[in-house]
């Protein structure tokens, strides 16, 4: 019989064997960090560079509640607080109703405003594929006002990166400094993370990423992303990090019970649901065959990137797959790991 490192080992092993892997990493620890098992495919290895992208929204998620318990702003504050008629004027028109001066940042953390993706129709293509293109947070929003609305604020749930680039505008419209530089002194420096951090100009360093066999250098795209997902890291850091996002190292628990309110996103984001700034996975459902206890709770990204705790065995997976082409594949393995383990 198995034991669990060796299952570990042959779930990430058939991961690294799905088409289009070049390279993975992986790193499962527990909260006293007595168990840890760190597992490296085609050259990689938990100090290996790595591109956070979605997953940084947990980074954003920290900021905007270190916000609130200074008591800098409030989840149930209107947009119109923050921002005038240039970014507001149409940016949520639904069936002929206005609904702009209606949207809170609790709609945006919890990914239930309705707005469009900025990356959507095509846009991702685009900018990080065919090109590698810079878009500013205004280019971003004017592109999006032209797309349809999914639903009035705050009735459904709908994954947009559209709100997280908002929220990292709203840090940096609080702090007046950029959010490169909030992440680096309120989270970074305290964790001790050097080899963390969002790149500020597009002379950073960024790893190539993957699609499918091309190996792409994005400096600029990466870049756009702020606030949605744009930071370097490295597993060993991303698992320090982790760590002190679910014991609440930057807020009180109280806080954190915040973001406990989760919307489903449908089967076509693999069953998962969104809570405030991150993703909740079942377990136990129909999706999972009906294995499985307890649930995963963390951020996975576009790009293979992965950050998940699973409390029912206390362990956490951090890790990176590289390959834009495949982003469930991410979401597949940690599932697979907390149904598989003793």
């Amino acid at each position: 019989m198995m034991n669990n490192s060796e299952i570990i080992a042959k779930v990430f092993n058939k991961a690294t064997a799905s088409k289009g892997v070049h390279e993975a990493v992986l790193l499962v620890e527990n909260t006293k960090g007595d168990f840890s098992l760190d597992l490296g495919y085609g050259g990689r290895d938990a100090d290996s560079p790595i591109f956070t992208a979605s997953v940084g929204k947990l980074f954003t998620t920290t900021c905007i509640l270190i916000l609130e318990e200074q008591n800098k702003l409030a989840l149930s504050d209107p947009l119109t607080k923050y921002f005038d008629s240039t970014i507001l004027d149409g940016l949520h028109i639904f069936k002929g109703v206005d609904y702009g001066d209606q949207l809170t940042i609790s709609n945006l953390l919890f990914q239930t405003s309705g707005i469009p993706d900025w990356l959507g129709n095509g846009r991702d293509k685009k900018i990080y594929i065919d090109d590698d293109l810079f878009v500013s947070f205004e280019e971003k929003i004017a592109s999006i006002k032209k797309d349809k609305r999914y639903f009035p604020p705050g009735t459904r749930t709908h994954y947009s990166d559209t709100n997280f680039s908002i929220l990292g505008k709203i840090v940096e419209i609080i702090t007046k400094m950029p959010l490169a530089k909030v992440c680096k002194e309120w989270i970074f420096k305290p964790l001790e993370l050097s080899n963390t951090y969002l790149p500020s100009s597009n002379e950073d360093f960024v790893i190539n990423v993957f699609y499918k066999e091309k190996s792409l250098h994005r400096p600029n795209a990466m870049l756009s992303a702020s606030g949605s997902g744009d930071g370097m890291t490295t597993t060993r850091e991303l698992m320090i990090f982790l760590k002190a996002f679910f014991s609440c190292t930057f807020f009180s628990g109280k806080t954190f019970k915040k973001l406990s309110k989760y919307g489903s996103m449908g089967l076509t984001m693999g069953g998962a649901w969104y809570g405030g700034g991150h993703v909740r996975i079942p377990l136990g459902t129909p999706k999972t065959l009906f294995m499985g206890k307890g649930e995963l709770l963390g951020h996975s990204g576009a790009t293979g990137c992965f950050a998940f705790y699973y409390p029912e065995k206390d362990l956490y997976f951090v890790g990176d797959f590289n390959q834009a082409a495949n982003p469930a594949l991410p979401i597949m393995t940690v599932i697979n790991l907390a149904i598989k383990l003793k």
